[in-house]
């Protein structure tokens, strides 16, 4: 096969170069032979600093409270993150001749990030993104979850090397995209989505994080950045799904490492989302 072209749009099915590597012919990795899932969705966003991880812990966590399996993957080599929402931050990830074992959360929750593979969570990668991807890729194929029902993959912002790699070469099953109200999020976002479905991934809908606070006094919702989502799901056609506060005990959470201590059911659309992918 020749390389893939570099004008490609990665849409096979307006391409005319039969021997790319990239037209619909690259097969799909397979989990670790000790690993299963029912179900890989994949959580995104065009944008940095929307609450990604914040977003996965707690579908993670969700899910587990309501009974369900899950394993989460940080795909975002260079700013992991959601390891230090369940306080595994560390170089706690375990190898054998049979594979790599993940860190295994309080709760019970199989997770695996770059700063569970580094002696120093601030040590960083610096590493072009085809090194990158290749890491992302064993993450997924050579680590020993288990059989779980769902694995979550906390994906890096943006349109690039990773995002293009885990949506051509692994099984995803749906993506739940991550948003905040303002403006800008909004046109950044849209290139995620935009990308998803030129590579025909199945979009289950927007979580719209920082929505709204809620007044300590009065219970007032008060939309600190206003309320532009609507303007987002109108645009791409991809439903809104769940609004997650600004919350001061979530954040406290996520700091001393306990997000599973959180009861919730902020994102009670986004697991039902999933549950039906």
């Amino acid at each position: 096969m020749t390389d893939q072209k570099e004008n490609c749009t990665h849409d096979c099915s307006t391409c005319g170069e039969s021997e790319c590597q990239a037209r619909g012919q690259i097969q799909k990795k397979k989990p670790h032979e000790g690993t299963s899932f029912q179900k890989i969705i994949a959580v995104i966003s065009g944008k940095g600093g929307v609450g990604k991880s914040l977003v996965t812990s707690l579908l993670a966590v969700s899910l587990k409270n309501a009974g369900h399996s899950v394993a989460l993957l940080d795909a975002d080599v260079t700013g992991p993150s959601a390891a230090r929402a369940f306080g595994v931050d560390e170089m706690d990830a375990t190898g054998d001749e049979n594979g790599i074992f993940p860190v295994v959360t309080k709760g019970g929750i199989p997770l695996l990030g770059a700063n569970n593979l580094l002696e120093s969570p601030t040590t960083p990668i610096v590493w072009r993104g085809t090194l990158i991807s290749n890491l992302v890729t064993q993450m997924f194929t050579d680590v020993c979850y288990g059989e779980k029902e769902v694995l979550l993959i906390d994906m890096p912002p943006g349109t690039g090397d990773v995002p293009l790699t885990v949506f051509q070469s692994l099984p995803i099953d749906g993506a739940i995209v991550v948003a905040t109200p303002q403006d800008l999020v909004n046109e950044v976002v849209a290139k995620s989505i935009n990308m998803a479905k030129l590579m025909k991934v199945k979009l289950l809908g927007i979580v719209e994080n920082m929505a709204y606070i809620t007044c300590p006094h009065c219970g007032e919702k008060i939309s600190v950045f206003g309320h532009n989502n609507g303007l987002l799901t109108e645009s791409t056609g991809v439903p809104l799904l769940d609004e997650l506060p600004i919350d001061p005990k979530l954040t406290k959470l996520i700091d001393e490492g306990k997000i599973e201590e959180y009861q919730g059911d902020y994102l009670s659309h986004a697991v039902d989302a999933i549950l039906k992918a």
